[in-house]
């Protein structure tokens, strides 16, 4: 019974993900497990072009980033994208192989998992809250301030 209430509480906080990942059989792996935790939709997305189209039709709750893909080495710059626009970003998990190749100051945008994983880890990062960076904060600050007369 507590792995149900487990899988319940997985479907409140997964949402909509957007996987992005140029390895066709990791990515419907992935998209399987993300399914069965609960994600209500999982798009996948190959190349930074195809998830940079996807961000503009919709927002995800989540966003399951690799960092080196077919078309562009630098993958995390779409989590440097997704968290300075708008008011709420998708909870970022890395996913990659070279975890070393990420920049610090992205890494603290969310959980970082060098390939190969277990998929387990992948649903418990998105369960977790987003940290709170730096736009965030200032975001808070400002939206926070009273209005003047």
């Amino acid at each position: 019974m507590a792995r149900k209430a487990d899988s319940k509480d997985a479907k409140a906080t997964l949402g909509n993900v957007l996987l992005v990942e140029d390895d066709a059989l990791i990515a419907v792996a992935l998209e399987g497990s993300l399914l069965e935790a609960g994600a209500t939709s999982v798009r996948i997305c190959s190349t930074s072009a195809e998830a940079l189209a996807a961000l503009r039709d919709e927002k995800p709750d989540c966003l399951v980033l690799d960092v080196h893909l077919a078309d562009r080495d630098d993958g995390w710059a779409l989590a440097e994208l997704v968290n300075s626009v708008g008011p709420k970003p998708p909870r970022i998990v890395f996913s990659t192989g070279a975890p070393q190749d990420i920049p610090e100051e992205i890494a603290e945008l969310g959980p970082v998992l060098a390939k190969p994983y277990d998929h387990a880890e992948l649903i418990a990062a998105l369960g977790r809250p987003a940290p709170t960076g730096l736009f965030a904060r200032l975001r808070d600050a400002f939206g926070a301030r009273p209005e003047r007369a």
